[in-house]
């Protein structure tokens, strides 16, 4: 077979004009050599020479300098790189979508790697850290305001940062980013959480010193004097996160603003989250906030109002039956 192909390496010589070896191969004749001749090799056998194309079916296949496996499984790398204006994420989709329809044996195992399987991996670790810490907030909260429900309300505050933080997104026409995004949205959920705990921690006090006040005056009360410290928070992280936000750092040594560095580019998801959704927290907190406070005491007066008259009709017609 290496007569008729590549050839048989003999030896190397090194010419007096060359640095580098030249090798010895001893081969058949040109017309002697080839692919089709490999058809009429013969091996010998014990009813004499049988060619080889009498019992191997020659065909054509794609070139593999090394076999690769991962668990005693074969795998073959497909690697690429994306055109400008094109998503990972996108295109990985439409590749999955394409695969589902079955045009690859079904034995063929398919598993995207690269940036793919880092924003997996990432997606995986934040949705544990997430869930983690506002385990442990409202295992806190609770413990310190005695009540399910407050702990529930300053949560949910949470859900409305990272609502801020897809809206932003939306109207700016950003990426949303596994890794960066979802960073500034764990870093946000402390911030909207304080000025959630500075407002209901207020409420709770009047109510406890100021029994003579309605729910409504406790509350209005609370709000006007955790107004200012709330909105300097905002302000404060706002502003001092902005020129991050706008892509803007200040290069000291050679005293130059500089725009989309390399080094701000890499923290700008992180401040445009915070940013984002800590300016629509704020509003919804001083809104949406005051207005869950009430909604216990609704319920007690629908209770009271619909519901009790109908148990208490329900029960004094019961109780007849039971003495029959």
């Amino acid at each position: 077979v290496q007569l008729v192909t590549t050839g048989v390496l003999l030896g190397e010589f090194r010419p007096d004009d060359s640095t580098e070896e030249v090798e010895i191969r001893i081969r058949y004749p040109a017309d002697s050599r080839g692919l089709r001749v490999l058809d009429d090799l013969r091996v010998t056998t014990a009813q004499g020479a049988v060619p080889v194309s009498s019992f191997v079916k020659r065909e054509a296949k794609p070139k593999l300098d090394k076999i690769e496996r991962i668990d005693t499984i074969d795998v073959l790398k497909i690697q690429s790189d994306l055109k400008p204006g094109y998503l990972a994420d996108d295109v990985v989709q439409e590749i999955q979508e394409w695969l589902d329809q079955g045009v690859i044996d079904p034995e063929v195992q398919v598993v995207f790697r690269g940036a793919n399987e880092e924003q997996e991996n990432a997606q995986a670790f934040l949705s544990v850290a997430f869930s983690l810490a506002l385990f442990l907030m409202y295992v806190l909260l609770v413990t310190q305001f005695n009540s399910f429900y407050q702990g529930f309300l300053i949560l949910s505050s949470v859900i409305m940062s990272t609502a801020g933080v897809l809206l932003g997104l939306l109207i700016t026409g950003d990426v949303f980013s596994t890794l960066m995004t979802g960073m500034g949205i764990v870093a946000l959920a402390g911030i909207v959480v304080n000025n959630n705990i500075v407002l209901i921690d207020t409420y709770n006090y009047e109510r406890k010193h100021s029994p003579h006040l309605s729910i409504k005056e406790a509350i209005v009360r609370a709000c006007t004097q955790r107004l200012r410290p709330v909105f300097l928070t905002t302000a404060t992280t706002i502003f001092g996160l902005l020129a991050i936000a706008l892509g803007m750092s200040v290069d000291v040594l050679n005293r130059e603003i500089v725009v989309d560095g390399v080094v701000v580019s890499y923290f700008v998801g992180v401040a445009r989250a915070v940013v984002f959704g800590l300016f629509f927290s704020t509003i919804l907190t001083l809104i949406v906030t005051p207005l869950m406070l009430v909604v216990p005491e609704r319920l007690a007066i629908y209770f009271k109002k619909y519901v009790k008259p109908l148990i208490d009709d329900l029960i004094t017609r019961i109780n007849p039956l039971r003495k029959d």
